[in-house]
């Protein structure tokens, strides 16, 4: 299958992440289209140029194409790059699907896994792709990188997977700026299982923040949540290599210790003894990591894949379980040797 030469970019998601690599690529001078669902929202965007209610202080290039029009955003598009929550991923590329152009390059950079079929988003693309007579190729952007960050110009690296390598080569020189730093990787699977599950992890470990647990336990919970991460990934065919790299470990631990990190606040309000449904209801932006312990939780299940920090934090999400005394249940386990 051929690799066509990347003139135009969607970016289907107007949220902080989508905006930020649609700014990006804008910055760099690349034709490049932010579709968002909402008309009242997108017409702020054009009105104010700024991104006021997900990444406020920073402007839109003059050369970004908005839009809620999603046929105008993917016709004659060579790339596009997905960044919708994982709960409407489903529907969204449905409508995205009969508009692709013909071998286009189908980029995730959406951190989730599908409740009910326990699918990443790549999986779900290949799915719902199966009676198309075009193909295309999928892959997927993921590491340590907040928006706000990106946005603003400072030094960031992530990797970008195909199992096209010179797919991966098109997106990974695509998205390469000067202070954007991108690696490529065929292994498309380890790349999400990491990027959708270090959201648990930190949720962990802002509960253990909340509960006001030091540094030790912090560090305790990034490390044998690494090794979790590793052991599922591994069981659906990952290279264990990919978890010790930007997608792994690397965004495992900003996403465990950063204050913009979504799903350690969530964490630390958990930790702090408020309920979910009223952190939630405080949330402007999705913290994917709820919902992804779920779909993760089953997935663990039927894969017989040993997963003591996940079962915890699915507990305490899914069951009312105190937060404290997950923590001592996790503490209190049969001892066993270290397998990293």
């Amino acid at each position: 299958m051929i690799i066509p030469q990347i003139k135009k970019t969607a970016v289907i998601g107007a949220g902080s992440w989508g905006t930020s690599l649609a700014v990006l690529l804008a910055k760099k001078g690349e034709q490049v289209c932010l579709w968002g669902h909402e008309p009242e929202h997108i017409d702020r965007l054009k009105k104010d140029r700024e991104n006021k209610m997900f990444l406020p202080g920073f402007s839109l290039p003059a050369g970004l194409s908005l839009t809620s029009d999603i046929q105008e955003a993917v016709k004659d598009a060579q790339c596009v790059v997905m960044v919708v929550p994982s709960h409407v991923y489903r529907g969204v590329y449905k409508a995205v699907l009969p508009l692709l152009v013909d071998s286009a390059l189908v980029v995730s950079a959406v951190k989730g896994i599908e409740i009910g079929t326990r699918m990443t988003m790549n999986e779900v693309m290949v799915d719902e792709s199966k009676q198309s007579h075009h193909k295309y190729h999928y892959g997927a952007l993921s590491g340590p990188s907040f928006a706000k960050e990106v946005a603003a110009g400072q030094p960031t690296a992530v990797t970008v997977a195909f199992k096209n390598e010179k797919a991966a080569i098109a997106v990974q020189k695509l998205f390469s700026t000067e202070h954007f730093r991108t690696y490529s990787s065929v292994d498309v699977v380890g790349l999400e299982i990491s990027g959708a599950m270090k959201n648990i992890i930190a949720i962990a470990a802002g509960i253990s923040d909340g509960l006001g647990y030091g540094l030790n336990t912090r560090a305790a919970l990034i490390t044998r949540g690494l090794a979790e991460i590793s052991r599922m990934g591994v069981a659906l065919g990952a290279d264990k290599a990919t978890f010790a790299g930007l997608g792994g470990m690397g965004d495992l631990v900003l996403t465990c210790t950063g204050d913009l990190s979504r799903n350690r606040t969530v964490g630390l309000a958990l930790g702090a003894g408020k309920k979910l449904d009223a952190i939630l209801a405080e949330m402007t932006m999705v913290a994917e990591g709820v919902k992804t312990t779920k779909s993760c939780y089953n997935l663990a299940k039927k894969l017989d894949v040993d997963m003591p920090i996940l079962d915890q934090v699915y507990q305490v999400i899914y069951e009312n379980k105190e937060c404290r005394a997950a923590v001592n249940d996790l503490f209190g386990r049969d001892l066993k040797k270290e397998d990293c």
